[in-house]
């Protein structure tokens, strides 16, 4: 299998299929397309039928969509959900809330793995609510289902879908509770998270509108990328 993806400091859609493969050990091949720096056309059309990321290619099969990849992945693989009916229904349900909602937070709190933003305060009225849905949502999963993971034991899709949050909350210090930050951490500590982390610190691509969103509602503290001139994309084995 190969998975299309972009820019992993920016692209929340790209992490999701990628960690999820990785941390269960799905082997593919992963092919990064940068977003273009100069607003010009991305080229994703040539892979993409949507003209966008992520695509998962497989054989004949072209998957497009975050949901799509996730449910193609699922059949040939039953651990990407939970087991249990009860908790696999609530999973499915939780990744399709966050996959279409949650849109303050997608919108203040654009992803930008390699810098820290100091929020202005006070903090917009939808984001505030979006942080309380989405703690309300973890604490629910945690309560039916024991942890340490939202539907059990063990990482799965839902988490997956979840893990473009932990890094905006490392990126804005969005106020969480105690346990949904012990959480996030968790997220962050994955191997998958961490390997993905250290490469986005390391891309060459500085993307102006990108940077310009995550900055739209709070000021720069700390840029960690260190960008290198003239590197390529590159298209390479993963075995998870």
């Amino acid at each position: 299998m190969k998975l299309h993806i972009a820019n992993k400091n920016y692209s929340s859609w790209s992490l999701r299929p990628w960690v999820l493969m990785t941390s269960l050990g799905l082997p593919f091949e992963e092919s990064l397309h940068p977003f273009p720096m100069a607003g010009g056309p991305s080229g994703f059309d040539a892979f993409s039928p949507s003209g966008n990321v992520p695509v998962l290619v497989d054989a004949q099969h072209t998957v497009w969509d975050t949901l799509a990849i996730t449910e193609y992945l699922a059949e040939q693989h039953p651990q990407v959900w939970p087991a249990d009916t009860t908790a696999r229904a609530w999973a499915r349900s939780a990744a399709a809330e966050m996959h279409s909602g949650f849109g303050a937070l997608r919108h203040i709190c654009g992803m930008s793995c390699g810098v820290r933003v100091a929020l202005h305060l006070p903090l917009p009225g939808g984001l505030v609510k979006d942080l309380q849905r989405l703690q309300a949502l973890w604490n629910d999963g945690w309560q039916r289902f024991g942890g340490p993971f939202l539907a059990g034991a063990q990482f799965t899709a839902v988490d997956a879908f979840f893990c473009p949050v932990a890094f905006r909350v490392q990126t804005y210090a969005l106020p969480l509770s105690d346990e949904c930050l012990a959480y996030v951490h968790k997220l962050l500590a994955l191997p998958a998270m961490q390997a993905w982390y250290a490469a986005a610190l390391l891309e060459p691509w500085i993307e102006p509108a990108h940077d310009a969103e995550a900055l739209s509602f709070g000021r720069l503290l700390q840029d960690l990328r260190a960008p290198t001139q003239g590197m390529e994309p590159a298209s390479s084995p993963n075995k998870g």
